[in-house]
């Protein structure tokens, strides 16, 4: 169960994300800094207890249109090993000292956690409350279990999202710029395998959803 602390980080999430955004392939933004506010999202739990996981909705709002990115992160207490290319920063947490922040996509305790969310066996947990289900997240498989034994993620960013090969020949496409829709929960794409929906904050009270998450065959 992550234990969710309500107390200081610097530099925040959204400040490390400033930064880090324009730098990816699937940035959508111009010139401008982003201006970033946290939308919504959900957390997984790891069941050793050692890396936060979180998957956030931050929408920039300095374009003429507000647009939503999906970040998985994950925190951890010390560097992840051949990491580097995928950490963030660091920041100082008021209760649990230093963490060192990563694109989650890297990370194989996300992805091995991601996987099992996918395939129905673990939940989705609420972003701002301690061992809360969070029923707004859905999710469908299709297919056998996932064999994540010795598993190592091998993520490919592009224009697009992100790309990553997993157990079984199949290929999960992580949604980066988020496509709003009016079903919800969200209808997955066609043919789909698998695949994770959620909804967050929009403006003027609404709450849009979009598919954050697709499995395809390769």
């Amino acid at each position: 169960m992550a234990l969710i602390h309500h107390t200081t980080l610097r530099p925040t999430k959204l400040e490390l994300l400033t930064d880090w955004l324009p730098t990816r392939a699937w940035y959508q933004g111009g010139p401008d800094v982003p201006a970033l506010e946290k939308s919504g999202g959900f957390r997984l739990d790891d069941p050793k207890g050692e890396v936060g996981i979180e998957f956030m909705v931050a929408t920039d709002m300095s374009g003429l249109e507000r647009t939503a990115y999906l970040v998985p992160l994950t925190y951890r207490a010390a560097p992840l090993d051949g990491a580097e290319h995928a950490h963030i920063g660091t920041m100082e947490h008021g209760v649990l000292g230093k963490r060192w922040a990563y694109d989650g996509c890297h990370d194989p305790v996300l992805v091995t956690e991601l996987l099992s969310l996918i395939e129905g066996t673990a939940p989705a947990m609420a972003q701002s409350i301690t061992d809360a289900p969070d029923h707004e997240v859905t999710r469908s498989h299709i297919g056998a279990p996932f064999d994540l034994d010795g598993f190592t993620p091998e993520p490919t960013d592009d224009r697009d999202g992100t790309r990553l090969p997993v157990p079984g020949g199949a290929i999960l496409h992580v949604h980066r710029v988020l496509a709003p829709v009016d079903e919800h929960p969200p209808l997955p794409r066609q043919g789909a395998l698998g695949h994770v929906t959620t909804g967050w904050q929009g403006p003027n009270g609404t709450r849009p959803g979009a598919v954050l998450m697709t499995l395809l065959d390769a």
